[in-house]
């Protein structure tokens, strides 16, 4: 120990640093990021409000009769949802998802809940991750959510690939709000690297908006797919 003047110097030289870091920390922000960034267009930003209101859709039990649908409500047609999944269908493998003909805007869109605070198997989901534990197509990935993508792949990619062939033009589309923004963002990986099973060979009909996604990713992985996936953030 160090001592100067009856004061502790490196105690207090740590004690700085720990303070400094602290208060970086506070006042840090995701905006710090992106501050150097190009604006959307007008274009680029338009399905997002539909597909968020497609994934708020999710959380309904029943759509023709909606208890929580926001101002102007969710700007669907009921009848063309094709496929919904709960929590004890996906026996808390993956939150759950519906997938809706948006037959107006020609797309396929596969949406995705967010976190559930009341339920124990979307933390098992969130938490199943040691960094540099799980490798794929040449970077790192979030275990839990690779998992959870895998399954949900597995479990609906013939339904996916029947649509696709009878849409020949539509998009597919994968759209999530958090936790499920993590799910889809590494699900839209999973099916461009297995198109063959999708029937279709074209990387352009793949798209993917993560709404406040999770970090589920390395930095590589990000850029790579950046033309297929879209992340939002409010900042």
């Amino acid at each position: 120990m160090s001592i100067a003047c009856c004061c502790p110097v490196l105690e207090c030289v740590y004690c700085l640093a720990c303070a400094r870091w602290a208060w970086q920390k506070c006042l840090y922000t995701a905006g710090h990021e992106s501050e150097h960034w190009g604006l959307a267009t007008v274009e680029e930003f338009e399905p997002v409000p539909r597909l968020c209101r497609l994934i708020l859709a999710v959380y309904e039990d029943d759509l023709h009769n909606p208890l929580w649908a926001p101002p102007g409500g969710y700007g669907i047609n009921p009848d063309w949802v094709f496929l919904r999944r709960n929590d004890q269908e996906t026996e808390g493998r993956a939150p759950p998802y519906m997938i809706y003909l948006d037959h107006e805007n020609a797309d396929i869109v596969f949406a995705v809940r967010g976190l559930n605070l009341a339920k124990e198997s979307d933390y098992a989901v969130l938490l199943d991750n040691k960094l540099g534990q799980t490798k794929f197509d040449g970077g790192y990935v979030h275990n839990g959510l690779l998992k959870a993508a895998e399954w949900v792949f597995d479990a609906e990619y013939e339904v996916l690939r029947e649509l696709l062939k009878k849409n020949p033009s539509y998009t597919l589309t994968f759209a999530g709000h958090s936790l499920g923004a993590g799910l889809v963002a590494l699900l839209v990986m999973v099916a461009v690297q297995n198109r063959s099973k999708l029937g279709i060979t074209e990387r352009n009909r793949f798209r993917c908006y993560a709404i406040a996604p999770a970090r589920c990713m390395s930095l590589n992985l990000a850029v790579r797919y950046a033309d297929v996936i879209n992340s939002v953030v409010l900042q």
